[in-house]
């Protein structure tokens, strides 16, 4: 190890990453440089835009606002854990029929926010829908649509449930 260098080990999506790492490294930068997965966006730096959404340890959280050695053991689940074997989420699902993203740059802290709204709340009223997306700016939609995907996609969640 380099001298000034902390070793940092993050599960993301199940996979473990361990590299050498600058204490002052964000913990975006670590998923997109060094997990190489590029799902998670970088929009703002301020914790302003909500791209970078992720969970950690099941709690909702802007990476850009954590530092990588922060998450040192730590469970981290970015947007590229949603979809399982080539079959989309039902958010994901949701948010494509009903067109809840243009260009797409918000969509995966959306989608990170979203999933720890219904792990919180299973049949969310739009009121909540609003104030669980309160963190994640989209410049694009003006949100009605995305209400409408996290309320449908509460409905198939809760349908598969009930079959199971």
């Amino acid at each position: 190890m380099m001298e000034g260098l902390v070793k940092v080990s993050i599960d993301i999506n199940g996979k473990k990453y361990t590299d050498d790492v600058e204490p002052r490294l964000l913990l975006v930068d670590f998923i997109r440089d060094i997990a190489r997965l590029k799902g998670t966006h970088i929009g703002c730096d301020t914790t302003s835009c909500g791209a970078c959404t992720i969970l950690i340890d099941g709690m909702s959280v802007k990476s850009c606002t954590m530092f990588a050695v922060e998450a040192d053991g730590r469970k981290i689940q970015t947007v590229e854990s949603l979809a399982t074997d080539d079959k989309l989420h039902p958010l994901q699902e949701a948010f494509w029929e009903h067109h809840a993203l243009q260009c797409g740059y918000c969509t995966p802290g959306m989608l990170m926010s979203s999933t720890f709204l219904l792990s919180r709340n299973s049949d969310p009223t739009e009121e909540e829908i609003r104030e669980g997306i309160a963190g994640n700016i989209c410049r694009c939609t003006g949100y009605i649509n995305i209400i409408k995907a996290v309320k449908d996609a509460a409905g198939k969640i809760n349908a598969g449930k009930e079959t199971e």
